[in-house]
């Protein structure tokens, strides 16, 4: 379980030193091409969840990611007997996301978001590493209940 936590920690940190170079050195708006009409760093900020969508629902997101962390400490708890190698990454990359995320609406209001992409002509929402570690980890947990099904 130590694992678990310490891989979260790490998950945290990349995600906020990241955010606190977007907010620390660009203005609200501003965009730098990374890879010409494909990947962008534009910062943005998102008071709502993935697509922006329930904008202005802080507190219902707060709530909710608290909920949702004593759901998966319980769980962990329950099960880490039986957790392998696999699992250990699974949680982390959950709960990291989740935590990062929830320290940018505690003390910011808002989400910083960063990694934009446009896809074959579409503009993908604008995501940040939080949002990445808990999609991956969601992805593998899928996985990982589809193989043992």
């Amino acid at each position: 379980m130590f694992l678990i936590f310490l891989f979260a920690i790490i998950f945290v940190a990349v995600d906020q030193i990241s955010k606190y170079f977007i907010l620390t050195n660009m203005t609200l708006g501003e965009s730098i091409t990374i890879i010409n009409n494909f990947f962008f760093i534009t910062s943005h900020r998102n008071r709502g969840a993935a697509w922006g969508i329930l904008q202005d629902s802080r507190l219902f997101f707060i709530i909710t990611t608290i909920l949702f962390l004593v759901a998966i400490f319980i769980y962990i708890l329950k099960s880490k007997k039986n957790f392998n190698k696999f699992d250990y990454i699974i949680f982390s990359l959950i709960i990291g996301g989740a935590i990062g995320n929830f320290i940018d609406r505690l003390r910011l209001r808002e989400v910083v978001d960063f990694l934009d992409f446009n896809i074959l002509g579409y503009n993908f929402p604008i995501f940040n590493f939080a949002d990445t570690f808990i999609c991956i980890g969601a992805l593998l947990l899928a996985i990982k209940i589809y193989r043992e099904e």
